[in-house]
């Protein structure tokens, strides 16, 4: 039989609890980023106090100590998940196109409509003197680079598209020349639609639609010289 209380009740089940308490750390967890992400990027960092993201969050100070010990920790964190969530919101809206030229009309449009890349390259720049913050940066980027790299990887094959880059390259090249051209564009105070358009300039192609035609054309050509080889070898 299981053990009672002193009141004589079931005693709760420790795995069960063990249970609830993860899950209910893991949505404070998840409240926290969410309003400190909204008041990062309003405010950015040294105008955001722990005590305004615990308000935001119903929480208390306590718990964002508790939970990433400071504040440069959540900020690097909530910039390193935004970036996450970005990427995940490019991959499904570049699923919709059927062209290579759509498809990076579509990375690049989602990528600049959000300040999530202006957000992530504090977090790069934080890390400079915050080395021990450097680790969940560079996790967040490879999993920029391997989630890009399946994504494209998987639409070329898809296609049929003749990628002009092995999709690993262009993966990275899409996410460094990205990040530095949507900064230059905050800096440069440009609206999103400007710095989309700075963007696929610097992207240039990334891939032809051929690849297939390609293929009917090569089997057409060499069809044709079988047959003259057969018909020269006939009339011989």
């Amino acid at each position: 039989m299981g053990s009672e209380t002193a009141t004589g009740m079931p005693a709760p089940d420790p795995k069960h609890t063990v249970r609830a308490t993860r899950s209910a750390g893991r949505k404070m967890r998840s409240l926290l980023l969410d309003a400190a992400s909204r008041l990062f990027k309003e405010r950015g960092l040294s105008g955001t106090s722990i005590s305004d993201i615990a308000a935001a969050a119903d929480a208390f100070p306590s718990q964002i100590t508790y939970y990433f010990r400071t504040k440069e920790a959540l900020f690097v964190e909530a910039a390193c998940r935004d970036m996450l969530y970005l990427a995940r919101a490019t991959e499904q809206a570049a699923l919709k196109a059927h062209t290579p030229r759509d498809y990076t009309h579509a990375l690049a449009e989602t990528v600049t409509a959000t300040d999530s890349v202006a957000f992530f390259a504090e977090a790069l720049t934080l890390t400079r003197r915050r080395q021990d913050l450097a680790p969940l940066v560079e996790r967040t980027i490879e999993r920029l680079h391997s989630e890009g790299t399946r994504a494209y990887a998987a639409q070329v094959e898809r296609h049929g598209w003749r990628t002009l880059r092995a999709p690993e390259e262009s993966s990275r090249r899409f996410w460094a020349v990205a990040i530095g051209v949507i900064v230059e564009g905050f800096a440069m105070g440009r609206a999103a639609e400007e710095t989309c358009g700075e963007l696929l300039r610097a992207l240039g192609e990334q891939a032809t639609a051929t690849a297939a035609n390609d293929a009917t054309r090569l089997r057409v050509v060499a069809d044709r010289n079988t047959s003259s080889a057969t018909d020269g070898e006939t009339g011989s």
